[in-house]
């Protein structure tokens, strides 16, 4: 089901996400539709009828509608709904639990954090897709080191929901180390 040779990678960040490639053997930084090699990792639903927004345009959603406005997912990627509740952090969504799985509230919905982490990868595809000018289904994506198995599977499900073989998660350090070693 492969589109093409192309593998991206993409490094989904808590507070941006940037996709890279390789370009004549060396990497390249890719801009996004609005001009930036940064996106922010911000998913916003302006209203039920719409589909959602990532980035910049998400970013603006949040003082506008900061209750149908999702950042700093990836802080609840594989945690249970009990997990973040013994952390005691504070989020500025409301969380619920639904069938053992935690979710972010929008409206009447809900998201697990694999579903909103997948409209910032699609996102990255997206703007991968629009440099090659052809599909692409391939990519490497950077999780931190810490992260436990639950959270690497919430990752994977993140990019299957995306369109994206993850032909390996890499984490951060180590992708430095490949980078500048």
């Amino acid at each position: 089901m492969s589109h093409s040779g192309h593998i991206i990678g993409i490094d989904l960040g808590t507070t941006n996400s940037v996709v890279a490639v390789v370009e004549n053997d060396q990497p390249v930084v890719l801009t996004n539709s609005e001009g930036s090699t940064r996106t922010p990792s911000v998913v916003a639903f302006p209203d039920p009828q719409s589909p959602p927004v990532v980035g910049e345009l998400a970013k603006r959603q949040a003082l506008l509608n900061p209750e149908r406005t999702v950042w700093s997912i990836k802080r609840l990627m594989g945690r249970s709904f009990k997990d973040v509740m013994e952390l005691g952090t504070r989020f500025p969504f409301l969380l619920a639990e639904e069938d053992g799985q935690l979710l972010v509230r929008i409206g009447e919905g809900g998201y697990t954090p694999s579903q909103l982490s997948a409209f910032i990868l699609q996102k990255m595809k997206k703007t991968a897709e629009d440099f090659y000018g052809e599909p692409v289904d391939k990519a490497v994506i950077t999780v931190p080191a810490y992260f436990d198995d639950l959270q690497r599977q919430a990752t994977y499900q993140a990019a299957e929901l995306a369109g994206l073989q993850v032909v390996r998660l890499l984490n951060e350090p180590t992708a430095a180390a490949i980078a500048y070693g």
